[in-house]
This record gives structure tokens, C-alpha cells and sequence, in this order.
């Protein structure tokens, strides 16, 4: 094998070693490492939760001394400085790894090259680069927090052929089927926090957290119950017209509720209370960037759906078609009022597509967007 298959085959392994962490690393990125002599793997290991051994550590953990002259393989550039975890260049320096090679660079600012540089510093071979486009679609949300300050938004959608949600009378259970179903409990388990409306709460009252129960037969082999977390849910309110007893409220979790003004309610003290006036879908989205919250995923209406593709706040959307017609009367999948020309439409290119049952899971990104995310099913 040559250098660079090798190269690949052992990244491609790192990749797949770091999707194991994509339900529970928030707001840390998901990251595999494989440390190797030639052909011949003696360590791997993936970071697995915020405060926990990154995945350096574990891989040279299992390598111990074998791990002297090898080549590790990391989806990221290795950490340089201390956080809740010693800097892991560090450690492959101290292993006396003769080589090391990165999926790409760390665009967290605290490390940006830092990493690169030290392990050059102590005669380290370095390459970047090798299968990149793979490393950043595991990890938009983290991408995307650190270079814009914005976390990456996923637009949820479910509708029937014709483009409709409900009939005229609100009735819409249920329009997809139980695949579907499961299929957005696994997206949830993904997301940083799951963003909703005061309108979808009290019309539906739903839970919008992720059911251990319910998730897919291959989530759960990934995502054992003793793991499962559960994502911020975020409720905008502006008006405050729910109440403490809605379920969303009820339920184990971090709750935020984003007001104008604040409430007279008493709320259970998982629930937050932002009082934010007035403010616009950007400044919010960056005031839960500014929380660690690096990726969302939106469940709402069709007005809160329209505002953020009028103001290309979303990065991928993610429709969940059934094989059904409602008719003309029925409610629409999203609200886009006011445009003249075809070139006011928001323009999208599909990426993947899925069959769930009887239903078909579309996803596409903004024409001008870039990143991906890959899917390890």
C-alpha cells in the first residue's frame, strides 16, 4: 500500500472512530484519532464528552510504548493549550510519535496552527489535509461557532407531496410514519439545542426532547441509554403566552424561553428566562452561539420557518416527505409572502435523500453554503 492510500485508509478510520462521538460531544467537536506503524494499528480511541480524554489520549492510552515512531492519524489538529484537558500535542510529543497526520486545521482561535507548529518544533513530521472535506462535514456546527460566531442551523420540515403540513382544521397526526418519526429523534440527538415557537407550543404541546425509546434500532447500538442527552430546548415567546405547565417546561433538561419583557410566572428552575427586546433572529441565534450552542435544529411553524430562509439564517434543510395529498386549503409547509421574481427565492441543491418506510427524507443546503453534513448510518 502506498503512503497515500495508507494515509487515507487510516483517516478514513479516524473519521469513523469520531462519529461515535457525534451524540454527546457538544460544544467540543467530534474527533478520532488512530495511531499506526505502517499497516499495523495499535491504538485508536474518539473523544467522547466535554471534560473526558480527547481522542489522542485514548489512542495512545491503548498504543502505550508501541506508539514510539508511529504515524498517529487525527481528524483535527491536536489541542495546544490547557482547557479542561492537558494540550494532547503535548502528549504525542512525549510518546515520541515520529509522524503525525491531520484531517485539517483547528479553527478554534485558542489553537489555529498552534498545534501544528509545536509538534514541528519538537521534529514531528506534519501533513494536513488528508480527507478534509470529510473531517468538516463531521463537525459544522463547531466550524461554523468558531469562524462566525453563529451556530449552524438545521431547518426540520415535514409535509406531503403538495407541500402542505396540516388540513385548513390543524389536524396533521400523523402525516409522516413511524421511520420518519425516528429518524428526527436521531437529528435531535445530534443538536445542541432544538429551537421552537410559543405558537408551536401551545397548538401541539409537545416535548421537543430526544426518547431513548424511539430513537432508530442502529442510533441505539451507538447511543446506549446510559449516555443519552438531552439538547437545550429553546422556546421563543415574546410575548409570553405559555405557561410553567406546558410540557416543554416539564420535562429533565435545560429549558430557555427568549421574552421581551419578563413573566410573572414561577418557572421550574431548569427554565431560563432571556429578556431580549425586540431582537432580531440573528442576534438571538448569536446570543446561543455565544452559549456554547453550536448547532440547531429548528421544529416550528411556518412563519418561523419563512423568516429564516427570508434571512438565510439556515444552513440545511431537512424535509421529511410522505406520499400523501392535502389539498390546496391545507396549511402550507412554510410562509414566503411578497416575492416578485424568481430571483427572490431562496434556491437550494440537494445533497442526500432517503427512503424511511413510505416517506422520503430530503436534504438540501442553501446555494451558497458549504459545509455537508456527512451521515454515518
Amino acid at each position: 500500500m502506498s503512503n497515500n492510500q495508507r494515509d487515507n485508509t487510516m483517516m478514513a478510520r479516524a473519521l469513523a472512530l469520531a462519529a461515535q462521538g457525534r451524540f454527546t460531544t457538544t460544544p467540543n467537536p467530534n474527533v478520532g484519532c488512530v495511531i499506526a506503524h505502517g499497516d499495523d494499528i495499535v491504538g485508536e480511541g474518539f473523544h467522547l464528552a466535554p471534560g473526558g480524554p480527547h481522542a489522542e489520549v485514548h489512542a495512545l492510552k491503548a498504543a502505550g510504548k508501541r506508539a514510539q515512531g508511529a504515524t498517529a492519524y487525527v481528524t483535527l489538529e491536536p489541542c495546544s493549550h490547557y482547557g479542561r484537558t492537558p494540550p494532547c500535542c503535548d502528549a504525542l510529543i512525549a510518546a515520541n510519535v515520529s509522524r503525525v497526520v491531520c484531517a485539517m486545521q483547528d479553527p478554534n482561535p485558542q489553537v489555529a496552527g498552534r498545534g501544528i507548529a509545536r509538534l514541528q518544533e519538537a521534529g514531528i513530521e506534519v501533513v494536513v489535509g488528508v480527507m478534509a472535506e470529510q473531517a468538516k462535514a463531521l463537525n459544522p456546527g463547531f466550524i461554523k461557532r468558531m469562524l462566525t460566531q453563529m451556530p449552524y442551523v438545521q431547518l426540520k420540515l415535514a409535509g406531503s407531496l403538495d407541500g402542505r403540513t396540516a388540513l385548513a382544521n390543524g389536524q396533521s397526526k400523523w402525516i409522516t410514519g413511524e421511520s420518519a418519526r425516528a429518524d428526527v429523534q436521531a437529528f435531535r440527538a445530534q443538536a445542541s439545542a432544538i429551537l421552537s415557537t410559543s405558537a408551536t407550543v401551545l397548538a401541539d404541546n409537545p416535548s421537543l426532547n430526544v426518547r431513548q425509546s424511539q430513537l432508530p434500532r442502529a442510533t441505539l447500538d451507538a447511543y446506549p441509554q446510559s449516555t443519552v442527552r438531552q439538547p437545550t430546548r429553546v422556546v421563543l415567546d415574546r410575548d409570553n403566552k405559555t405557561s410553567p405547565d406546558a410540557t416543554v417546561y416539564q420535562l429533565d433538561g435545560d429549558v430557555i424561553r427568549i421574552v421581551d419583557s419578563p413573566s410573572n410566572h414561577a418557572w421550574p428552575d431548569n427554565v431560563q428566562e432571556w429578556v431580549m427586546p425586540d431582537a432580531s433572529l440573528t442576534a438571538i441565534l448569536r446570543a446561543l452561539a455565544g452559549h456554547d450552542i453550536d448547532k440547531v435544529w429548528v421544529e416550528a411553524g411556518a412563519r418561523l420557518a419563512g423568516q429564516l430562509l427570508t434571512e438565510s439564517l439556515v444552513d440545511e434543510l431537512i424535509v421529511y416527505q410522505a406520499p400523501v395529498l392535502l389539498g390546496g386549503d391545507s396549511r402550507p409547509l412554510v410562509a414566503l409572502d411578497g416575492m416578485q421574481r424568481m430571483d427572490d427565492a431562496p434556491r437550494f441543491h440537494f445533497n442526500h435523500m432517503t427512503r424511511l418506510g413510505d416517506d422520503v427524507r430530503l436534504t438540501a443546503m442553501l446555494s451558497e453554503h458549504g459545509v455537508i453534513t456527512q451521515e454515518y448510518e
